[in-house]
């Protein structure tokens, strides 16, 4: 299973929500390459960056940011956050982006999203998904930046997707998205098990070495954390089997002064 470190961006700065909450954000004094060179540093080869505002108000907002992180060449990028069409796609793509991340277009416009997997190919679109579990533990999708529900199930979600064309999904449980609560390990192994032929991306609840192990037996080709990583709860030395190419330990506090 590889870790991928995620940097949240909202209106310029690196931001973690509780929950999903726009109203319950904690903020980070850190610039976002500054993260990437400490991520790149520890080994990462693959970082998650969102958009929150474009998540929430459908067009990307904090693109400058972007653009730089996908300058360099030594970490690839998946980004998601109001990416509603291919006019946006084909544009982070010829910034350097490698994978694009569809979230809410993915839930009110599967047809448009399902060419869009034809036209650009499985392994660079991702399908967010934002789930939260109902009163009988159905993970229904929410939209949006998770402000608004639907009835809509995750598996519902993805069968609406022909398995020949989609291969990475990423699940984030909003529970347990920025509460350092432990993964909902659960509902990845469900998921591997009802899909095994898709790529996972668990995401949410991420806390310590145990977590990643915990996800790493559901079956998930991947596991995404911000907070967890942000705030150096997991040492290197833990992170280096999850990471590829991991070199020496690079702490916070020496990227930020470098």
């Amino acid at each position: 299973m590889l870790l991928i470190p995620a940097i949240d961006l909202r209106k310029g700065r690196i931001v973690r929500l509780f929950q999903g909450n726009f109203d319950a954000e904690t903020r980070y004094e850190y610039q976002p390459h500054e993260l990437l060179l400490r991520y790149r540093g520890l080994g990462a080869t693959w970082l998650h960056v969102v958009d929150l505002d474009g998540a929430k108000d459908g067009a990307l907002s904090n693109r400058s940011i972007i653009v730089a992180l996908a300058s360099q060449t030594d970490v690839r990028l998946q980004v998601g956050g109001g990416i509603r069409s291919s006019a946006t796609i084909d544009d982070l793509f010829n910034q350097g982006v490698s994978r694009v991340v569809i979230g809410s277009t993915a839930v009110e416009r599967p047809d448009e999203v399902n060419e869009w997997l034809v036209r650009y190919g499985p392994e660079r679109v991702c399908l967010a998904f934002d789930v939260k579990l109902d009163d009988g533990s159905v993970p229904r999708v929410r939209t949006r930046g998770w402000t608004e529900g639907t009835a809509l199930s995750l598996w519902d979600a993805i069968a609406r997707f022909p398995a020949d064309r989609l291969k990475h999904v990423l699940c984030t449980d909003i529970a347990r998205d920025g509460a350092l609560t432990g993964p909902n390990v659960d509902l990845y192994r469900e998921g591997a098990t009802r899909f095994p032929y898709l790529q996972w991306q668990a995401s949410g609840g991420v806390r310590n070495a145990s977590d990643l192990a915990a996800l790493a037996e559901t079956g998930v080709a991947g596991a995404v954390s911000g907070k967890a990583l942000l705030e150096e709860r997991i040492t290197s030395q833990e992170l280096r089997p999850f990471l590829q190419d991991a070199s020496s330990p690079v702490s916070m506090s020496a990227t930020a002064r470098s």
